[in-house]
Protein backbone atom coordinates (compact mmCIF):
# COMPACT_ATOMS: atom_id res chain seq x y z
CA UNK A 1 0.00 0.00 0.00
CA UNK A 2 0.93 3.61 -0.49
CA UNK A 3 0.25 5.12 2.93
CA UNK A 4 0.10 8.85 3.63
CA UNK A 5 0.44 9.87 7.27
CA UNK A 6 -0.46 13.43 8.17
CA UNK A 7 1.01 14.81 11.40
CA UNK A 8 0.90 18.57 11.16
CA UNK A 9 2.96 19.48 14.25
CA UNK A 10 4.56 16.23 15.36
CA UNK A 11 7.37 15.40 12.97
CA UNK A 12 9.16 12.05 13.29
CA UNK A 13 12.37 14.06 12.84
CA UNK A 14 11.78 16.32 15.86
CA UNK A 15 13.94 16.39 18.98
CA UNK A 16 11.82 14.93 21.77
CA UNK A 17 11.15 16.46 25.16
CA UNK A 18 9.96 19.98 24.35
CA UNK A 19 6.43 21.15 25.17
CA UNK A 20 4.97 20.02 21.83
CA UNK A 21 7.26 17.05 21.11
CA UNK A 22 6.52 13.75 22.76
CA UNK A 23 4.48 10.61 22.36
CA UNK A 24 2.85 11.51 19.05
CA UNK A 25 6.23 12.04 17.41
CA UNK A 26 7.41 8.63 18.66
CA UNK A 27 4.15 7.00 17.57
CA UNK A 28 4.23 8.37 14.03
CA UNK A 29 7.92 7.56 13.56
CA UNK A 30 7.66 4.00 14.88
CA UNK A 31 4.41 3.19 13.09
CA UNK A 32 5.80 4.49 9.79
CA UNK A 33 8.97 2.41 10.15
CA UNK A 34 7.00 -0.69 11.09
CA UNK A 35 4.61 -0.24 8.17
CA UNK A 36 7.55 0.04 5.80
CA UNK A 37 9.06 -3.10 7.31
CA UNK A 38 5.87 -4.90 6.26
CA UNK A 39 6.55 -3.85 2.67
CA UNK A 40 4.44 -0.70 2.41
CA UNK A 41 5.47 2.72 1.10
CA UNK A 42 4.96 5.46 3.72
CA UNK A 43 5.07 9.24 3.35
CA UNK A 44 4.70 11.41 6.44
CA UNK A 45 3.47 14.96 5.88
CA UNK A 46 4.33 17.52 8.55
CA UNK A 47 4.54 21.31 8.60
CA UNK A 48 7.83 22.93 7.64
CA UNK A 49 9.05 24.66 10.82
CA UNK A 50 12.45 25.82 9.56
CA UNK A 51 13.57 27.54 6.39
CA UNK A 52 16.57 25.20 6.30
CA UNK A 53 14.49 22.04 5.85
CA UNK A 54 14.34 20.41 2.41
CA UNK A 55 10.92 19.59 1.02
CA UNK A 56 11.48 15.83 1.35
CA UNK A 57 13.77 13.76 3.56
CA UNK A 58 14.44 10.02 3.53
CA UNK A 59 13.64 8.99 7.11
CA UNK A 60 14.02 5.20 6.99
CA UNK A 61 13.90 2.48 4.34
CA UNK A 62 10.50 2.88 2.72
CA UNK A 63 9.66 6.05 4.68
CA UNK A 64 10.00 9.67 3.59
CA UNK A 65 9.05 12.87 5.41
CA UNK A 66 7.60 15.75 3.40
CA UNK A 67 7.73 19.26 4.90
CA UNK A 68 4.59 21.08 3.83
CA UNK A 69 5.39 24.77 3.19
CA UNK A 70 2.52 26.47 5.03
CA UNK A 71 2.72 29.07 7.78
CA UNK A 72 5.93 30.71 8.94
CA UNK A 73 9.02 28.50 8.48
CA UNK A 74 9.73 28.48 12.20
CA UNK A 75 8.64 26.65 15.31
CA UNK A 76 5.30 27.85 16.63
CA UNK A 77 3.10 26.32 19.35
CA UNK A 78 0.79 23.66 17.99
CA UNK A 79 -2.20 25.60 19.31
CA UNK A 80 -1.27 28.43 16.92
CA UNK A 81 -1.21 26.30 13.75
CA UNK A 82 -4.96 26.20 13.04
CA UNK A 83 -5.06 29.31 10.75
CA UNK A 84 -2.75 27.51 8.29
CA UNK A 85 -4.60 24.19 8.25
CA UNK A 86 -6.75 25.14 5.20
CA UNK A 87 -3.54 25.87 3.27
CA UNK A 88 -2.11 22.56 4.52
CA UNK A 89 -5.15 20.71 3.20
CA UNK A 90 -5.03 22.56 -0.13
CA UNK A 91 -1.34 21.70 -0.59
CA UNK A 92 -2.03 18.03 0.08
CA UNK A 93 -5.04 18.02 -2.27
CA UNK A 94 -2.94 19.40 -5.12
CA UNK A 95 -0.35 16.67 -4.57
CA UNK A 96 -2.81 13.83 -4.19
CA UNK A 97 -4.99 14.69 -7.19
CA UNK A 98 -2.33 13.25 -9.48
CA UNK A 99 -0.53 10.88 -7.10
CA UNK A 100 -3.14 9.65 -4.63
CA UNK A 101 -2.16 7.30 -1.81
CA UNK A 102 -4.20 4.18 -1.11
CA UNK A 103 -4.99 5.34 2.42
CA UNK A 104 -4.51 8.43 4.57
CA UNK A 105 -3.85 8.14 8.30
CA UNK A 106 -4.14 11.50 10.06
CA UNK A 107 -2.76 12.13 13.55
CA UNK A 108 -4.25 14.81 15.86
CA UNK A 109 -7.38 16.81 15.17
CA UNK A 110 -5.89 19.50 12.94
CA UNK A 111 -4.28 16.86 10.75
CA UNK A 112 -7.72 15.28 10.48
CA UNK A 113 -9.19 18.51 9.12
CA UNK A 114 -6.41 18.85 6.55
CA UNK A 115 -6.60 15.21 5.53
CA UNK A 116 -10.37 15.24 5.02
CA UNK A 117 -10.16 18.38 2.88
CA UNK A 118 -7.34 16.93 0.78
CA UNK A 119 -8.72 13.40 0.36
CA UNK A 120 -12.28 14.30 -0.61
CA UNK A 121 -11.83 14.94 -4.36
CA UNK A 122 -9.39 12.10 -5.10
CA UNK A 123 -11.69 9.88 -3.04
CA UNK A 124 -9.03 8.48 -0.75
CA UNK A 125 -10.26 6.92 2.51
CA UNK A 126 -9.09 8.47 5.79
CA UNK A 127 -8.27 6.74 9.09
CA UNK A 128 -7.69 8.97 12.10
CA UNK A 129 -5.93 8.80 15.47
CA UNK A 130 -6.62 11.68 17.88
CA UNK A 131 -3.78 11.03 20.37
CA UNK A 132 -5.65 13.37 22.74
CA UNK A 133 -9.21 14.67 22.84
CA UNK A 134 -9.95 18.32 23.51
CA UNK A 135 -12.95 17.55 25.70
CA UNK A 136 -10.70 15.60 28.09
CA UNK A 137 -8.03 18.29 28.07
CA UNK A 138 -10.56 21.00 28.84
CA UNK A 139 -12.13 18.93 31.62
CA UNK A 140 -8.80 18.64 33.40
CA UNK A 141 -7.14 21.96 32.56
CA UNK A 142 -10.12 24.31 32.54
CA UNK A 143 -9.09 27.89 31.85
CA UNK A 144 -5.45 26.79 31.46
CA UNK A 145 -6.36 24.95 28.27
CA UNK A 146 -4.74 26.86 25.42
CA UNK A 147 -6.44 24.92 22.62
CA UNK A 148 -8.29 26.93 19.97
CA UNK A 149 -11.96 27.37 20.82
CA UNK A 150 -12.86 25.55 17.60
CA UNK A 151 -11.21 22.33 18.74
CA UNK A 152 -14.14 20.52 20.35
CA UNK A 153 -16.50 21.06 17.43
CA UNK A 154 -13.78 20.24 14.91
CA UNK A 155 -12.96 16.96 16.67
CA UNK A 156 -16.58 15.90 16.44
CA UNK A 157 -16.61 16.73 12.74
CA UNK A 158 -13.42 14.74 12.14
CA UNK A 159 -14.55 11.75 14.19
CA UNK A 160 -17.83 11.46 12.31
CA UNK A 161 -16.41 12.15 8.84
CA UNK A 162 -13.41 9.81 8.67
CA UNK A 163 -13.79 6.20 7.58
CA UNK A 164 -12.39 4.84 10.84
CA UNK A 165 -11.13 6.23 14.12
CA UNK A 166 -8.32 4.30 15.76
CA UNK A 167 -8.62 4.82 19.51
CA UNK A 168 -5.61 3.97 21.63
CA UNK A 169 -7.57 2.75 24.66
CA UNK A 170 -11.04 1.91 25.89
CA UNK A 171 -11.32 5.18 27.80
CA UNK A 172 -11.14 7.04 24.50
CA UNK A 173 -13.88 4.86 23.04
CA UNK A 174 -16.17 6.03 25.81
CA UNK A 175 -15.36 9.66 25.11
CA UNK A 176 -16.04 9.18 21.39
CA UNK A 177 -19.35 7.51 22.18
CA UNK A 178 -20.39 10.58 24.16
CA UNK A 179 -19.59 12.59 21.03
CA UNK A 180 -22.14 10.40 19.17
CA UNK A 181 -19.46 8.70 17.11
CA UNK A 182 -20.82 5.29 16.01
CA UNK A 183 -19.05 2.45 17.78
CA UNK A 184 -18.87 0.52 14.52
CA UNK A 185 -16.52 3.16 13.09
CA UNK A 186 -14.01 2.90 15.97
CA UNK A 187 -11.21 0.37 16.32
CA UNK A 188 -8.99 0.08 19.41
CA UNK A 189 -5.27 -0.30 18.74
CA UNK A 190 -2.86 0.78 21.47
CA UNK A 191 0.42 2.58 21.01
CA UNK A 192 3.48 0.39 20.77
CA UNK A 193 7.01 0.12 22.08
CA UNK A 194 10.31 -0.70 20.40
CA UNK A 195 11.20 -3.87 22.30
CA UNK A 196 14.55 -4.10 20.52
CA UNK A 197 15.60 -0.80 22.12
CA UNK A 198 13.58 -0.90 25.33
CA UNK A 199 14.43 -4.08 27.18
CA UNK A 200 15.70 -5.23 30.60
CA UNK A 201 19.26 -5.79 29.39
CA UNK A 202 21.64 -3.21 28.00
CA UNK A 203 23.52 -0.09 29.00
CA UNK A 204 22.77 1.29 32.46
CA UNK A 205 23.28 4.97 33.28
CA UNK A 206 25.64 5.68 36.21
CA UNK A 207 24.00 6.06 39.60
CA UNK A 208 25.16 6.49 43.17
CA UNK A 209 24.27 4.04 45.88
CA UNK A 210 20.81 4.32 47.29
CA UNK A 211 17.25 4.07 46.08
CA UNK A 212 16.20 5.84 42.90
CA UNK A 213 12.82 6.91 41.54
CA UNK A 214 12.52 8.15 37.96
CA UNK A 215 10.04 10.60 36.46
CA UNK A 216 10.60 11.14 32.76
CA UNK A 217 8.65 13.05 30.12
CA UNK A 218 7.63 16.51 29.07
CA UNK A 219 7.70 19.05 31.88
CA UNK A 220 4.18 20.40 31.77
CA UNK A 221 1.91 20.69 34.83
CA UNK A 222 -0.50 17.93 33.80
CA UNK A 223 2.27 15.34 33.97
CA UNK A 224 2.06 15.45 37.79
CA UNK A 225 5.76 15.84 38.58
CA UNK A 226 4.78 18.15 41.44
CA UNK A 227 2.85 15.24 43.00
CA UNK A 228 5.98 13.07 42.90
CA UNK A 229 8.07 15.81 44.50
CA UNK A 230 5.52 16.33 47.26
CA UNK A 231 5.50 12.58 47.92
CA UNK A 232 9.28 12.54 48.38
CA UNK A 233 9.03 13.92 51.92
CA UNK A 234 7.35 10.60 52.85
CA UNK A 235 9.88 8.46 50.95
CA UNK A 236 13.09 8.42 53.01
CA UNK A 237 16.57 7.68 51.70
CA UNK A 238 15.62 7.89 48.02
CA UNK A 239 16.47 10.25 45.20
CA UNK A 240 14.18 11.40 42.43
CA UNK A 241 15.54 11.91 38.93
CA UNK A 242 13.40 14.24 36.82
CA UNK A 243 14.28 13.85 33.14
CA UNK A 244 12.74 15.93 30.39
CA UNK A 245 12.03 19.55 29.61
CA UNK A 246 14.68 21.90 28.20
CA UNK A 247 18.32 20.93 27.69
CA UNK A 248 20.35 20.78 30.91
CA UNK A 249 22.07 24.11 30.21
CA UNK A 250 18.68 25.86 29.98
CA UNK A 251 17.06 24.44 33.11
CA UNK A 252 17.68 27.59 35.16
CA UNK A 253 15.60 29.65 32.73
CA UNK A 254 12.58 27.37 32.46
CA UNK A 255 9.45 28.50 34.37
CA UNK A 256 8.14 24.98 34.98
CA UNK A 257 11.49 23.86 36.37
CA UNK A 258 11.49 26.93 38.62
CA UNK A 259 8.00 26.04 39.88
CA UNK A 260 8.99 22.45 40.60
CA UNK A 261 12.21 23.47 42.31
CA UNK A 262 10.27 25.81 44.57
CA UNK A 263 7.93 22.95 45.53
CA UNK A 264 10.95 20.76 46.29
CA UNK A 265 12.46 23.50 48.43
CA UNK A 266 9.25 24.15 50.38
CA UNK A 267 8.78 20.42 50.88
CA UNK A 268 12.31 20.04 52.20
CA UNK A 269 13.45 17.54 49.56
CA UNK A 270 15.44 19.77 47.20
CA UNK A 271 18.65 17.88 48.01
CA UNK A 272 17.07 14.61 46.87
CA UNK A 273 15.45 15.85 43.64
CA UNK A 274 17.71 16.15 40.60
CA UNK A 275 16.69 17.69 37.29
CA UNK A 276 18.76 16.36 34.39
CA UNK A 277 16.95 18.09 31.51
CA UNK A 278 16.13 16.72 28.11
CA UNK A 279 17.75 13.45 27.13
CA UNK A 280 17.73 11.80 23.72
CA UNK A 281 15.25 9.04 23.05
CA UNK A 282 18.21 6.73 22.47
CA UNK A 283 19.41 7.42 26.04
CA UNK A 284 16.07 6.75 27.71
CA UNK A 285 16.47 2.96 28.18
CA UNK A 286 19.79 3.40 30.01
CA UNK A 287 18.41 5.90 32.51
CA UNK A 288 15.32 3.74 33.00
CA UNK A 289 17.46 0.70 33.82
CA UNK A 290 19.33 2.78 36.42
CA UNK A 291 16.18 3.33 38.49
CA UNK A 292 14.42 1.11 41.00
CA UNK A 293 10.93 2.38 40.20
CA UNK A 294 9.40 4.52 37.44
CA UNK A 295 6.70 7.00 38.44
CA UNK A 296 4.14 8.17 35.86
CA UNK A 297 1.34 10.07 37.58
CA UNK A 298 -0.26 12.58 35.18
CA UNK A 299 -3.66 14.09 35.91
CA UNK A 300 -4.90 12.51 32.69
CA UNK A 301 -3.16 10.57 29.95
CA UNK A 302 -4.56 9.60 26.53
CA UNK A 303 -2.25 6.57 26.47
CA UNK A 304 1.03 6.86 28.36
CA UNK A 305 3.97 5.72 26.25
CA UNK A 306 6.54 6.39 28.98
CA UNK A 307 4.84 3.85 31.23
CA UNK A 308 4.97 1.30 28.42
CA UNK A 309 8.66 1.98 27.74
CA UNK A 310 9.46 1.57 31.43
CA UNK A 311 7.59 -1.74 31.51
CA UNK A 312 9.55 -2.95 28.49
CA UNK A 313 12.78 -2.14 30.36
CA UNK A 314 11.69 -4.36 33.23
CA UNK A 315 11.05 -1.44 35.54
CA UNK A 316 8.23 -1.69 38.12
CA UNK A 317 5.75 1.16 37.79
CA UNK A 318 3.71 3.48 39.90
CA UNK A 319 1.15 5.03 37.58
CA UNK A 320 -1.93 7.16 38.01
CA UNK A 321 -5.14 5.30 37.24
CA UNK A 322 -6.11 7.44 34.26
CA UNK A 323 -6.71 6.92 30.55
CA UNK A 324 -4.64 4.32 28.77
CA UNK A 325 -2.47 3.63 31.84
CA UNK A 326 -5.39 1.70 33.33
CA UNK A 327 -4.96 -0.80 30.49
CA UNK A 328 -1.19 -0.94 29.99
CA UNK A 329 -0.34 -1.19 33.70
CA UNK A 330 -1.89 -4.22 35.40
CA UNK A 331 -2.32 -3.26 39.04
CA UNK A 332 -0.63 -5.77 41.31
CA UNK A 333 1.08 -7.53 38.40
CA UNK A 334 3.27 -5.05 36.48
CA UNK A 335 2.96 -2.11 38.84
CA UNK A 336 0.73 -0.14 41.17
CA UNK A 337 -2.07 2.19 40.09
CA UNK A 338 -2.75 5.18 42.34
CA UNK A 339 -5.17 8.10 42.16
CA UNK A 340 -3.77 11.22 40.46
CA UNK A 341 -2.73 14.20 42.59
CA UNK A 342 -2.47 12.17 45.81
CA UNK A 343 1.12 12.33 47.13
CA UNK A 344 0.40 10.17 50.17
CA UNK A 345 -0.97 7.27 48.09
CA UNK A 346 2.03 7.57 45.79
CA UNK A 347 4.45 7.53 48.73
CA UNK A 348 2.82 4.43 50.20
CA UNK A 349 3.16 2.60 46.88
CA UNK A 350 6.77 3.75 46.45
CA UNK A 351 7.83 2.66 49.92
CA UNK A 352 6.23 -0.75 49.42
CA UNK A 353 8.18 -1.31 46.21
CA UNK A 354 11.46 0.18 47.41
CA UNK A 355 11.39 -2.01 50.52
CA UNK A 356 10.73 -5.25 48.61
CA UNK A 357 13.29 -6.20 45.94
CA UNK A 358 11.43 -9.42 45.22
CA UNK A 359 8.23 -7.55 44.41
CA UNK A 360 10.15 -5.13 42.18
CA UNK A 361 11.67 -8.05 40.29
CA UNK A 362 8.29 -9.77 39.90
CA UNK A 363 6.63 -6.63 38.57
CA UNK A 364 9.57 -5.91 36.28
CA UNK A 365 9.61 -9.36 34.70
CA UNK A 366 5.84 -9.33 34.18
CA UNK A 367 5.93 -5.85 32.70
CA UNK A 368 8.66 -6.70 30.21
CA UNK A 369 6.81 -9.82 29.10
CA UNK A 370 3.53 -7.91 28.72
CA UNK A 371 5.24 -5.24 26.62
CA UNK A 372 6.81 -7.83 24.31
CA UNK A 373 3.63 -9.89 23.94
CA UNK A 374 1.08 -7.13 23.41
CA UNK A 375 2.73 -3.86 22.49
CA UNK A 376 5.63 -4.56 20.13
CA UNK A 377 5.40 -2.21 17.14
CA UNK A 378 5.37 -5.07 14.64
CA UNK A 379 2.07 -6.28 16.11
CA UNK A 380 0.64 -2.76 16.31
CA UNK A 381 1.54 -2.13 12.65
CA UNK A 382 -0.08 -5.39 11.54
CA UNK A 383 -3.30 -4.53 13.40
CA UNK A 384 -3.29 -1.03 11.88
CA UNK A 385 -2.76 -2.46 8.38
CA UNK A 386 -5.80 -4.67 8.92
CA UNK A 387 -7.89 -1.55 9.54
CA UNK A 388 -6.50 0.07 6.39
CA UNK A 389 -7.43 -2.98 4.32
CA UNK A 390 -10.89 -3.10 5.87
CA UNK A 391 -11.53 0.52 4.90
CA UNK A 392 -10.14 0.15 1.38
CA UNK A 393 -12.20 -2.97 0.73
CA UNK A 394 -15.33 -1.25 2.06
CA UNK A 395 -14.93 1.19 -0.84
CA UNK A 396 -14.78 -1.69 -3.30
CA UNK A 397 -11.07 -1.31 -3.87
CA UNK A 398 -8.25 -3.82 -3.63
CA UNK A 399 -5.21 -2.94 -1.42
CA UNK A 400 -2.09 -2.37 -3.51
CA UNK A 401 -0.23 -5.22 -1.81
CA UNK A 402 -2.85 -7.68 -3.07
CA UNK A 403 -2.78 -6.19 -6.58
CA UNK A 404 0.93 -6.91 -6.73
CA UNK A 405 0.41 -10.51 -5.68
Amino acid sequence: MKIAMVSEHASPLAVLGSVDSGGQNVHVAALARSMAALGHEVTVYTRRDSAELPEEVAFAPGVSVVHVPVGPPERIPKDAILPWIPDFGHWLRQRWMFQPPDIVHSHFWMSGLAALAAARDPGVPVVHTFHALGVVKRRHQGTDDSSPRERLKAETVVARAVDRVIATCGDEVGELSRMDVPRCSVRVIPCGVDCARFGPTGTVAPRPRGRRLLSIGRLVPRKGVDTVIEAMRLIPDAELIVAGGPPAQELDHDPEVARLREIASKTGVAGRVRFVGRISHESVPAIMRSADVAVCVPWYEPFGMVALEAMACGLPLIASAVGGQCETVVDGLTGTLVPPREPRALATAANTLLDDSGLRSTYGLAGAERARARYDWARIAAETCAVYEEVIEAQGRVPAARKAS
